[in-house]
């Protein structure tokens, strides 16, 4: 039986992983103050707002003013601000553009655009 069982029922399916969405506050220390992001993510927020406090830094040595940092990812978009010192980062899923096959085009709605034949 157990060879019928490995080769025709189905295997388990993994758990769907949800992306993340909510924000965090980060001092200049680099001690998360505030999170609203779930327990699942919250192992890498550490991660994400040394990255962003690094960036805050570079950009500072540089004499660049930087008061927003937006990387969009495929499915995922990060957002931080700066705040003297510290950061507000927000995180939140991208939409992606649907086209929906029966909507009606603008020029098929309001017809030829055309000038009018003499």
């Amino acid at each position: 039986m157990g060879f019928v069982t490995q080769f025709f029922i189905k295997p388990r399916k993994s758990a769907l992983i949800e992306l993340p969405r909510g924000s965090f506050t980060v001092d200049g220390r680099g001690k998360v103050l505030t999170c609203t992001l779930p327990r699942s993510f919250r192992a890498h927020v550490q991660t994400v707002a040394n990255i962003v406090l690094a960036a805050q830094r570079s950009a500072r040595d540089a004499k660049i003013p930087l008061t927003e940092l937006a990387v969009s990812f495929q499915g995922l978009k990060l957002v931080a601000r700066d705040l003297r010192g510290g950061a507000i980062v927000f995180i939140e899923r991208q939409a992606e553009l649907v086209r929906v096959p029966d909507a009606i085009e603008v020029d098929q709605h309001f017809g030829d655009q055309s000038p009018p034949k003499r």
